[in-house]
């Protein structure tokens, strides 16, 4: 099954990735943060186990994160937990399994001699995990060292704030926009915001412009 969902592999992880996104447009944002995100965190895991189903080691280290996000999640909803132990766990394991899927979207998305609907999906994935990998290093920063990022405009009974403030805050600086209405205002959280913005800078200019480049080659043959 894994073998036939593999030609799908980008469309799969692309879709789980627009979810996460703006799931929160359709369904009501607590129920949205609380239940439905972490839900479809996993469901990203999965798609990227069939990402790199070819890796068979790989396979083996992404079927433990999934192990492990299963085990926090369900952790989370059955114990009214005051330690944020589990938050951590979760957010370790999305943090590595981003870093690992966003460097393989990036190998077979360079390597790949044909370009077509799919691996455009696979390109659009790579920049979205970009912003996703970005994201998890600004909420580690914020929950290790509170206060990092000035504007974020959340309380303790509303955490999932947060997540969605973090969020948007990674893609507004990937994609070089700052409208600076969340500002770093430490000297790690400012260095992760250059980092971000790298990233985008170099995805760009570098694996969108060789794929578009193999588009024009290919298109000048045919």
């Amino acid at each position: 099954m894994i073998k036939e969902l593999y030609r799908y592999r980008f469309e799969i992880f692309f879709f789980s990735q627009i979810a996460i996104l703006f799931g929160s447009l359709i369904f009501p944002p607590v129920f949205f943060e609380a239940i439905l995100a972490p839900l479809l965190f996993v469901v990203n895991l999965i798609a990227g186990i069939i990402l790199i189903s070819k890796r068979k080691k790989l396979m083996l280290f992404f079927a433990v994160l999934l192990a492990v996000t299963l085990l926090t999640f369900g952790l989370t909803l059955l114990e009214n937990h005051e330690s944020r132990i589990y938050d951590y766990l979760q957010m370790i394991s999305f943090f590595l399994f981003y870093i690992v899927v966003t460097v393989e979207i990036i190998n077979q998305v360079w390597s790949i001699k044909k370009v077509n609907k799919n691996v455009i999906l696979g390109l659009v994935s790579g920049y979205i995990s970009l912003g996703l990998l970005g994201f998890f290093i600004c909420l580690s920063i914020e929950m290790t060292y509170p206060e990092s990022f000035q504007g974020l405009f959340f309380t303790e009974s509303d955490p999932e704030q947060l997540t969605q403030r973090l969020i948007y805050y990674s893609f507004i600086t990937l994609l070089t926009i700052g409208y600076g209405d969340i500002l770093p205002v430490t000297a790690l959280a400012q260095k992760a915001a250059v980092l971000i913005g790298l990233m985008g800078q170099f995805y760009l200019v570098i694996i969108t412009a060789a794929v578009v480049g193999k588009y024009i080659n290919q298109f000048k043959k045919t």
